[in-house]
């Protein structure tokens, strides 16, 4: 059964706020608290060199690297899910790639994009594919996922498919209705196949280009 939502266009302004936001925060965070943390660990480091070994120094400043390459790394993946550097620097297909990288399962992709769309509707079908990427290898019990991303008629159409148990509906509060909801701020629908037994299919179709914005 497909699910399909509609947003009044109005909404676009507010999720380019939030996007802005979002950048500006993770920007924040990398030329901030990041590099702090950085220079920090290289002091550690020379510090480290200066220690006997052996020495309950040592273990303590050991314990310290520890934690803080532990920290570097939460605020690393914290400041990536704001909003990936990848998709800013190098488009949505690389953004995708690193996506599918990272899975936990295998991922089959294929991008076919004549030029880059409006910047929204990248960040929309990223979080598009990385929220149901999420979902498949938390709930689908799925062996593999197919990502396909292609222009058609003048919209953005971004699929994700697996071959788990089935099931999942926007109802469920499983972060689809979040997805639905800003695909349809920019003037897009979602729609949810996933008949129980039989896989699940989401699919966004987003304007390659936003008008009056």
């Amino acid at each position: 059964m497909a699910a399909t939502l509609a947003i009044d266009p109005s909404a676009a302004r507010i999720a380019a706020a939030c996007d802005g936001a979002r950048r500006r925060l993770e920007r924040d965070l990398h030329d901030g608290a990041q590099q702090r943390l950085v220079a920090l660990s290289l002091r550690l480091r020379l510090l480290a060199t200066r220690v006997a070994p052996g020495s309950e120094a040592e273990q303590l400043v050991g314990s310290a690297q520890e934690e803080l390459a532990e920290a570097l790394k939460e605020l690393r993946d914290l400041a990536h899910g704001l909003h990936p550097a990848t998709l800013n620097d190098h488009g949505l297909p690389a953004a995708l790639r690193s996506l599918a990288a990272r899975a936990t399962l295998p991922v089959e992709l294929d991008v076919a994009l004549d030029d880059r769309p409006d910047e929204a509707v990248e960040v929309a079908a990223y979080y598009v594919v990385s929220e149901c990427l999420t979902n498949v290898a938390k709930y689908a019990r799925a062996g593999r996922a197919t990502v396909t991303v292609a222009e058609e008629a003048g919209e953005l159409v971004a699929e994700v498919a697996d071959d788990g148990i089935g099931g999942a509906s926007l109802a469920k509060g499983s972060g689809l209705q979040g997805l639905a909801d800003r695909v349809g701020a920019l003037g897009g629908r979602l729609t949810v196949e996933s008949a129980a037994g039989e896989g699940t299919v989401v699919e966004a179709r987003i304007p390659l280009r936003l008008l009056n914005r």
